[in-house]
């Protein structure tokens, strides 16, 4: 059994690939504080759902979605160009939550520790 399916590997690279479109060629103002997490694709390579955070304000994901529709063109070329694969899959950009959900549960810990006092030994440093 391999380690990695093929998907995998296909979405390490996409991602590898956008991070660097992302950093050194869009100019896009409201992608300017994008980073890509994460690409899930499916099966048969025929849809890529990417990934993607926001550094600084969440208010902008809206806007940074709408940022990622109107350069799909470009970035599915320029990824079709450096993957060299047959078929190049659908691109569909999601905000990460999971980054969001992780900050939340480390404050509520925090507030916890907080409350139970310093001599608490439940949530040890």
């Amino acid at each position: 059994m391999k380690p990695f399916a093929r998907s995998d590997r296909v979405g390490g690279q996409i991602q590898k690939i956008l991070s660097e479109i992302l950093l050194k060629k869009v100019k896009d103002p409201r992608l300017k504080n994008a980073s890509i997490t994460d690409v899930k694709l499916s099966r048969d390579l025929r849809i890529a759902r990417i990934y993607f955070v926001l550094s600084g304000n969440k208010k902008n994901v809206e806007e940074a979605l709408e940022g990622f529709n109107s350069a799909i063109g470009y970035v599915k070329r320029t990824v079709a160009r450096q993957m060299g694969l047959r078929y190049m899959p659908d691109l569909k950009f999601f905000y990460d939550e999971s980054f969001d959900y992780g900050s939340h549960i480390d404050n509520v810990l925090k507030a916890l520790k907080a409350d139970n006092g310093p001599n608490n030994t439940l949530f040890e440093e």
